[in-house]
């Protein structure tokens, strides 16, 4: 049984490899999400990788995913640290949630050291770039498999 799983991306992860030397690596976000969706073909999930520059559209699908999905992954980018409505909407969900980021948001500017999807995650992923996005979908198959 292959299992759904939305993957969830918040304001300005689109320009994902944009800048070679910076933050968040030289991997552009289309081939960050090709690589997702090999790696969840082999783990077999069918994945749901979305990316919006709003809050409203993120809690939406967070939403919808509480009908669709049997779990989620989501790097809410700069929402982390400031989106009570999607802590909320995350608290509404039964699955599995990973919390994933591109940089090690501990060795960053302080404001960036709290989390408030942290409080609806299963887990975090942070500090790994693109490989911990492949990382937190192999996290996700073995939590659903332990569900099963």
């Amino acid at each position: 049984m292959s299992h759904r799983v939305y993957f969830l991306n918040g304001p300005n992860a689109n320009l994902y490899g944009l800048d070679k030397h910076g933050t968040y690596g030289s991997e552009s976000f289309a081939s960050i999400e090709q690589g997702c969706q090999r790696h969840a073909g082999a783990l077999e999930l069918t994945l749901e990788f979305r990316q919006s520059n709003h809050e409203g559209v993120l809690v939406d699908w967070i939403q919808e995913a509480r009908q669709s999905a049997d779990a989620l992954i989501i790097n809410a980018a700069g929402l982390t640290y400031s989106s009570v409505p999607i802590l909320d909407a995350l608290l509404a969900f039964d699955g599995p949630i990973i919390e994933v980021h591109m940089s090690n948001i501990w060795q960053r500017e302080s404001f960036r050291h709290h989390s408030y999807v942290s409080k609806a995650a299963t887990g975090v992923v942070a500090g790994l770039g693109a490989t911990g996005y492949r990382l937190a979908l192999s996290a996700v198959a073995e939590l659903l498999e332990d569900r099963a």
